[in-house]
């Protein structure tokens, strides 16, 4: 069997960068939703607001204008002449507009926009002679002022209606982010094998909202799983306990045969089922995270030396660094025998080991894992053969990989391929990584964190 979970190794940093992109917290998502429908809705008001005064005060304007060419026009038909400041008559500049509704014998105002940005005011008024009173007035200074003074009021008020949403948005996406990234951590304690972790207990809070609704779905999802999987682990513990008595008692009356080659035949697969139940058991055993390390002190480079050596001859071993190292001498003599015999079957020699400070190397020179077994990792009763003719029933490496587990180590896996090669390119033999932890497990068998690669 090959297989494992793809993950980054030291020894190829570069696939670490494979998948990047911009990660955007949710409270910038939320803070900067608001700020814009804020500044939108500001932008609005204040557009409203601002073309709503200077209405205001150009009707007064106008109002204004309209009463005192009224006062003129009295004055005017008094004295028969124009003696109001700012009236005059048949004024050569009064707009066209104006000019045709005074026409019709109508008194009317009217507004034109100036040079320079301001309204100009014009009331106009016919009298009795034929002739036509106007007065022209600008939009006055005070008035301009007021609306500066109401449009910096409107910006100012403006950054702080945005600047408040944006800091409400923080507040508000800060706490959900929080409890998101809390049940996310749970998360993945449950996905990597802690049953008493409980997503809703890590969340905490008093508001409950759809992040609790969330937790337990989750927490729920988890203990089907774990109960399915306690089911299936009973089961095939069940299974091989019930069969390894027959089967032992199929190899004993095996070896009472008389010699030749049938007996060879039924000896030889009589063995291979008492492994397979063997295996099974160990398996199940190792599912239900009750094993303990046995833990003892060990010169690493010695110890694979030595037991490769009684192991397969014809396995090169190299000492790059020796150290010192506390672990279980029997569970990494079985992840060492089981990576050894996976290359041995899949690969092509020569096999080499290499010990390194706290890491041992098993490479082979055969045509490396398959992609997909790389992808999904270690899985019982699946080998590297697609039409299930390979050898092997697919339990070296998760047992390797479980008990790699216990002793706290991470177990690796990848192809060797020419620097710079495309991925279509055949590799050139499959390594086989395991890293053994700075500090030993605990008598509960728990054991440190390892840091992830490049941190």
């Amino acid at each position: 069997m090959r297989g494992t979970k793809r993950q980054p190794t030291p020894e190829r940093p570069e696939r670490a960068g494979l998948r990047t992109g911009l990660h955007t917290g949710l409270r910038w998502k939320l803070s900067a939703a608001i700020a814009l429908v804020g500044a939108l809705v500001a932008l609005a008001l204040s557009l409203v607001v601002h073309n709503a005064a200077r209405v205001s005060m150009l009707d007064n304007a106008r109002d204004l204008a309209d009463e005192r060419v009224q006062i003129g026009q009295r004055a005017y038909e008094r004295d028969g002449r124009p003696n109001f400041p700012g009236v005059k008559v048949d004024d050569p500049a009064l707009p066209p507009a104006l000019r045709e509704k005074v026409g019709e014998g109508r008194r009317a105002t009217f507004v034109t926009d100036h040079a320079g940005g301001l309204p100009d005011i014009w009331a106009a008024v016919p009298v009795k002679d034929g002739h036509v009173l106007s007065l022209h007035t600008h939009f006055t200074d005070r008035s301009t002022d007021i609306l500066k003074d109401l449009d910096q009021a409107l910006v100012i008020g403006s950054i702080a209606v945005v600047l408040g949403g944006s800091a409400l948005g923080v507040l508000i996406g800060g706490q959900l982010s929080r409890r998101l990234r809390k049940a996310a951590a749970a998360a993945n304690q449950v996905a990597m094998g802690e049953p008493d972790v409980r997503v809703r207990d890590a969340i905490g809070g008093v508001v409950r909202d759809e992040t609790d609704d969330l937790a337990r779905a989750v927490d729920a999802m988890a203990d089907a799983l774990q109960q399915r999987l306690e089911a299936e682990r009973r089961v095939t513990a069940d299974i091989a306990h019930e069969l390894r008595t027959p089967v032992t008692g199929l190899l004993t009356a095996a070896e009472l045969l008389p010699p030749g080659r049938p007996t060879e035949l039924v000896l030889d697969r009589a063995k291979a089922m008492r492994t397979l139940v063997e295996d099974v058991l160990e398996v199940a055993r190792l599912d239900g995270a009750s094993e303990r390390a046995e833990l003892q002190d060990i010169m690493l480079g010695d110890f694979v030396t030595r037991r490769v050596a009684a192991k397969d001859p014809h396995v090169a071993v190299r000492v790059v660094h020796e150290s010192e190292v506390t672990t279980d001498p029997r569970r990494l003599e079985r992840v060492l025998f089981n990576l050894l015999a996976n290359a041995a079957r899949h690969g092509r020699p020569p096999i080499e080991v290499t010990v390194e400070g706290r890491v041992i190397r098993v490479r082979d020179h055969g045509p490396g894992f398959p992609e997909d077994l790389l992808a999904d990792g270690p899985s019982r009763f699946r080998t590297g053969s697609r039409d299930r003719a390979g050898h092997g029933h697919g339990l070296g490496l998760t047992i390797a990989a479980g008990q790699a587990r216990v002793l706290g180590a991470r177990l690796t896996f990848r192809n060797v391929r020419p620097v710079g090669a495309p991925g279509h390119v055949p590799s050139e033999g499959a390594v086989a990584v395991l890293w053994l932890p700075e500090h030993a497990p605990t008598n509960t068998g728990s054991h440190p964190m390892l840091p992830l690669p490049g941190q």
